[in-house]
């Protein structure tokens, strides 16, 4: 919620978030989240947020996503999330006590106890171990996704689920082929567990400026928790030295370039 000036009442502003975290195919690279605020949800704000980005986009199944994805250049990558598919199939086991959806949410959870073993793993590896055992596991979900897909109401749960899965195939497979790529995108799920509970805990945001405030600090507060630092430690931190910092090194009050001398205080130092 954003307050709309001369209204008395709010408006809804998005924020859209976006995470590196390579640590689970083995990379060294510092994790990162950066939040941008947008006054709506119109698909050509990820395209100027992303337009000078090439590597692979994870994400869920927003259609204003689709024109990075159609980019001529072919420069970035789609890969779907299997969180998402797997979340609808349960969604109805719980409601409806489908044995269809049953037998989904164990295929896909099937998957993810093959990641549980290659968490951390260069890609190389991941890649060979996907290949050998998801590889197959996907090939036989395929056709019996299509053959069960047959057998529905079209316009029913299940089948716009069964549809929601299949219609992504190419993406959602990706991850096989390429050890990069990780079977979801909760790395941006979680990033914004911070986000929600700020919905609870504060009125609103004051303006589409306060909105944009508002993203820098849980960018700046959310990847230093990725970097194992206390949040209050790094602003503490940081607020003490960047009054005589140049702004042209403003780089190295960075979360994980601040690490190394962050010093944490204790319960009682804190107190």
């Amino acid at each position: 919620p954003v307050l709309a000036a001369g209204l008395g009442k709010t408006k809804t502003g998005r924020l859209w978030t976006y995470v590196r975290d390579d640590r689970p195919s083995g990379s060294a690279d510092p994790p990162a989240m950066w939040l941008r605020y947008t006054p709506d949800r119109k698909g050509e704000h990820p395209a100027a947020h992303l337009k000078d980005f090439r590597g692979i986009l994870q994400a869920d199944g927003y259609a204003g996503f689709n024109r990075l994805y159609e980019d001529r250049d072919k420069r970035i990558v789609e890969a779907a999330c299997w969180a998402h598919v797997r979340r609808k199939f349960y969604d109805i086991e719980k409601a409806d006590r489908s044995p269809i959806a049953a037998e989904a949410v164990r295929r896909i959870g099937a998957l993810y106890e093959i990641e549980a073993g290659i968490r951390g793993k260069p890609p190389d590896e991941r890649k060979a171990e996907r290949q050998a055992r998801a590889g197959p596991l996907l090939a036989e979900m395929k056709v019996w996704l299509e053959s069960t897909l047959a057998r529905l109401s079209s316009k029913g749960a299940l089948a716009v689920a069964i549809r929601y899965g299949l219609t992504r195939w190419a993406a959602l497979t990706r991850y096989v082929d390429d050890g990069r790529i990780e079977i979801d995108n909760n790395a941006a799920e979680r990033s914004i567990r911070a986000v929600a509970l700020g919905r609870k805990n504060c009125l609103f945001a004051g303006s589409d400026a306060g909105g944009e405030r508002a993203a820098a600090i849980y960018s700046l507060l959310g990847t230093a928790k990725l970097n194992g630092l206390d949040p209050e430690a790094y602003l503490r931190t940081v607020l003490e030295r960047i009054a005589d910092h140049p702004i042209n090194r403003v780089d190295e009050l960075l979360p994980w370039n601040v690490a190394a001398g962050l010093t944490v205080p204790s319960a009682s130092e804190a107190a």
